[in-house]
């Protein structure tokens, strides 16, 4: 898939763990696992928005496209 998920990425920067970004941004610990791990077909810009709030961070930070060739 040409979208990378690097919230694993940010949430190592902002020093926050996986339950306690789940609880701030209100969804349960196994969808973020799922944004985390890449296997999420879709983002609602909701989601997206209370990510950012929560790592204070730009959707830009979290979301990567990669060109496949």
């Amino acid at each position: 898939m040409p979208i990378l998920v690097n919230l694993d990425v940010v949430m190592a920067k902002r020093k926050i763990s996986a339950g306690e970004l789940a609880e701030r941004v209100g969804i349960t610990p196994a969808n973020l696992s799922i944004l985390k791990n890449n296997k999420a077909k879709a983002v609602r810009f909701s989601t997206l928005e209370a990510l950012c709030r929560a790592l204070d961070c730009q959707p830009g930070d979290i979301l990567e496209f990669i060109r496949e060739e």
